[in-house]
């Protein structure tokens, strides 16, 4: 059977391979999976890659609905994800409960990882929350980005700082080894992010990629989805 194709945001990527063998045993169809920036997923969307099944924001999917792209009556919901601070394993974990105290723990930090402040939904978001704390030209030479939420959290788990920070989305904090969930951005700095899984209008194995939406939305996997770090 050949693998079901999958364009999709880093948010996604533990969900999709912790299902992956309960998919593979039900259809006999593997996943070949994309997974990164929101941005640079719609980029290759745009530049005509043709997955199975696109796991990209709410919003992006709804454009992609209205312009034929994505079959309408194959949209379902993951969840929402929030944007939250992470630290190494064992480093002590700093107070971020509010503005200023997530001013002070940044202000500390000999370095801050969080994901490309161009194309991610975490490191636009991020990037707006530094200058919005006022802060951004005392930490820019601080400031480690990466294409993607997954890559900057195993950055900061090797990092060589004595005093690393990082910021991306929960899913993807979970989902790395070396890594803490600290807390969730403290109010009036969050971001939670929609995530909504559909089928593409010209998907080369559509009925396989029907069931793959399914396993990945329904109610039997929501505990699975929680796991990751979905709510």
């Amino acid at each position: 059977m050949p693998d079901i194709s999958i364009l999709s945001g880093g948010a996604a990527q533990a969900l999709v391979r912790a299902l992956e063998p309960t998919f593979r045993a039900a259809t006999g169809h593997g996943i070949e999976g994309s997974f990164g920036a929101v941005g640079a997923m719609r980029a290759r969307l745009a530049e005509g890659a043709q997955p199975d099944v696109v796991i990209l924001t709410a919003a992006i999917v709804a454009e992609l609905v209205a312009g034929g792209v994505v079959a309408p009556d194959s949209v379902a919901d993951l969840g929402d994800v929030g944007t939250a601070i992470a630290v190494r394993d064992g480093d002590p974990v700093p107070d971020v409960g509010d503005a200023a105290a997530l001013r002070e723990a940044l202000l500390s930090a000999d370095a801050i990882y969080f994901p490309d402040p161009q194309l991610a939904t975490a490191g636009i978001h991020f990037a707006g929350v530094i200058d919005q704390l006022g802060i951004g030209a005392a930490v820019a030479e601080r400031l480690r980005t990466y294409p993607n939420g997954a890559s900057a959290m195993a950055a900061l788990a090797s990092a060589p700082e004595a005093r690393p920070i990082g910021c991306t989305q929960v899913t993807e904090i979970k989902a790395v080894a070396g890594v803490a969930l600290v807390a969730e951005l403290p109010p009036g700095l969050s971001l939670a992010t929609r995530y909504t899984a559909g089928v593409a209008l010209r998907a080369p194995h559509l009925q396989a990629a029907r069931e793959l939406v399914k396993l990945l939305t329904g109610e039997a996997t929501a505990d699975d989805r929680r796991r990751a770090g979905f709510a």
